[in-house]
């Protein structure tokens, strides 16, 4: 395989590896050194990159399991999931301070799941992967996918109720 048709493999994948990376190690720097490291492991596997079927997830894996590999080996179990495609249009303050705590509470409760319930969450409903993506990535079926995810709502839902209903009977 040519570096040209590695780069038009690699190319439409990279944004969505980084975004992973970024997720998982929380660290710009991080994200990128991460990221420029599986690209080179992919180029290393260049011939065998192209018998897989659906190399964006297997690009993903890559992505996943090297970025905790880091973690494991910098002993960090603080993984944030922030979801960075918010955007502020200029709301009052007191209401940029409220989203900013609620954004916060969420990020927190995000972090007390379970790791895989954290995986799928991030996967799911912030970076907007299909059930067979996910299955893919995860190395799971789509059900237990499924079954994870809804238990990850269901904790994130019960928590926020019970902050929002705190001194409320």
């Amino acid at each position: 395989m040519k570096e040209r048709t590695f780069l038009k493999i690699i190319d439409p994948v990279k944004d969505k590896m980084y975004r992973m990376a970024l997720r998982l190690l929380t660290s710009k720097e991080a994200a990128e050194d991460a990221t420029q490291e599986v690209i080179l492991k992919l180029w290393s596997r260049k011939e065998k990159i192209k018998h897989y079927a659906n190399i964006e997830a297997f690009a993903m894996t890559v992505t996943k399991n090297y970025c905790l590999d880091q973690l494991k080996s910098k002993q960090n179990s603080h993984l944030r999931i922030v979801h960075q495609n918010y955007q502020n249009h200029g709301p009052s303050l007191q209401s940029e301070v409220e989203l900013n705590d609620e954004m916060d509470w969420l990020q927190k409760i995000v972090e007390n799941l379970p790791e895989q319930q954290k995986m799928i969450f991030q996967l799911r409903d912030i970076e907007q992967y299909d059930y067979e993506e996910i299955a893919e990535i995860m190395e799971m079926n789509q059900t237990a996918i499924r079954v994870a995810l809804s238990r990850a709502r269901k904790a994130i839902r019960e928590n926020l109720i019970k902050k929002h209903n705190y001194g409320i009977r």
